[in-house]
């Protein structure tokens, strides 16, 4: 049995009680909650680029994607969490963090995933 593959989403949408009972900066969720979004979004439309690359023999081409996506996704994520902190510090460090525990969690299924033998094409890159 596999992780889910959307864990984070879940988390994020916990994220949200937390912030609320918490009181912490709802800024600094709003932001990481839509950084991550975005980078997620990204990252599922890199993943059928890759796919539709790799079913056209265009190995290097497909590894160029990735590569690009993914230092683009932590380039997104960084300068939201950077921006929010020069507005407000509470808000960027309450969205580092979430950023940061999404991350993880995110990391941590994707290797789990990989571990459980999810066959190839079935996950998102």
């Amino acid at each position: 049995m596999s992780p889910p593959k959307y864990v984070d989403l879940l988390l994020l949408a916990a994220a949200l009680a937390v912030f609320l009972l918490g009181g912490l900066p709802l800024l600094g969720y709003a932001v990481g909650a839509a950084a991550w979004l975005a980078q997620r979004l990204v990252q599922i439309l890199a993943a059928r680029r890759v796919a539709s690359e790799l079913a056209a023999g265009k190995r290097q081409r497909a590894m160029a994607i990735l590569a690009a996506t993914t230092l683009g996704r932590v380039w997104l994520m960084t300068t939201a969490v950077l921006l929010v902190g020069i507005a407000e510090r509470e808000a960027g460090l309450a969205a580092a963090i979430l950023v940061l525990v999404l991350f993880t969690v995110s990391f941590a299924a994707q290797g789990l995933a990989h571990l459980f033998g999810e066959p190839e094409g079935q996950g998102v890159a």
